[in-house]
This record gives C-alpha cells, structure tokens and sequence, in this order.
C-alpha cells in the first residue's frame, strides 16, 4: 500500500512540475479509479486471488494509464499553442488523430501480456496475476481515457500559461 501512495504521489508531482498546474494532472487521475476496477474486476472474473504481483500490476497501471492521459492532453496543448480557436476544437482533434496512438499502446501491452496471463511458458504462474490485472485495468481505462480525459478537461478548462494570448485578455476582460 505503501508503494502504490508513493507511486501515485510522484507520478502526480511529475505531471504538475511538467503541466505547471494541479488541473490536467487531476484530470488525467480521472481515469486511474477505474484503470483500478477493471483490473479487480478481471482478477475477480477469473477467479485470481490478489497477491503481490496482482499488485504490482495495480502500481503497473498507474504509469501506463497516466501515459494515455498525457499523449492525449499534450497534443490538444499543442493545438491550441498553433491557434486552434476553443478548446473543444482542440479536444475533438486531438480524440481523433491521438486515438491510433492510445489504443495501439494499450492494445500492445495487452498483447504482450496474454502468453502469462494465460498461463502459456515456465514462469508464466507466477506474473499471471500481474499480467491479468494490467490487461483488465488497461481494457477499462483506454475506453475512459478516451471519453473522461476530454469531457473533464473543457469541465475544468486550461491553465492560465496555457491559453493562447487571445483568451487570457478575454478571460481578463470577463472578469
């Protein structure tokens, strides 16, 4: 328990020194809980019970969903840096050119992982729960990623240093 507090704490310190701002870091920990419950879920289905390498394919989770969070939050940044004009445009862009991206790196770690999760080649025993985790919690997530990450970011809006110049003097003038 102790190194997935530390895990999620340092990962959110990294996204808040790279983002400068606490908001798109929280917002790409929308998606961890349920990354969380698939992973459970897939471990309860088929019956795994949840043991060290079951956990650490919970701590596993938090990188790899947090990377699908930030391949598709830092391109619609760098929409809006070239002039897009809202940032429903830019999020509506980004779901579409970044979704090959997101689901061919999760799909990839799927693949990976289903030679242990089911139990094919010496050794494989052992990772399975870790590998049945990752692939339940990835499965869940990507599809959130995908629909959470931008309906909460136009919620929760941009941070100030990183609206184009234009907004900032209209937000200023709005207050």
């Amino acid at each position: 328990m102790t190194v997935a507090v530390l895990a999620v704490g340092l990962v959110f310190l990294l996204l808040v020194i790279q983002f400068r701002s606490y908001r798109l870091p929280l917002v790409i920990f929308l998606t961890l809980p349920f990354s969380q419950i698939g992973a459970l879920l897939a471990l309860r289905l088929t019956g795994t019970e949840l043991n060290i390498a079951a956990c650490m394919g919970l701590i596993m989770l938090v990188g790899l969903v947090v990377k699908n969070g930030i391949i598709l939050i830092e391109y619609t940044a760098q929409l809006r840096e070239q002039g897009i004009a809202t940032l429903s445009e830019a999020l509506a862009i980004a779901g579409r050119t970044r979704l090959r991206p997101v689901l061919m790196t999760s799909m990839t770690a799927i693949i990976a992982l289903l030679p242990l999760a089911l139990n094919i080649g010496s050794g494989a025993e052992l990772q399975k729960p870790l590998a049945i985790a990752v692939i339940g919690g990835l499965s869940i997530s990507t599809l959130f990623t995908l629909v959470v990450i931008p309906v909460a970011h136009l919620l929760v809006g941009e941070p100030e240093h990183r609206m184009p110049e234009a907004d900032r003097r209209d937000e200023t003038c709005i207050q």
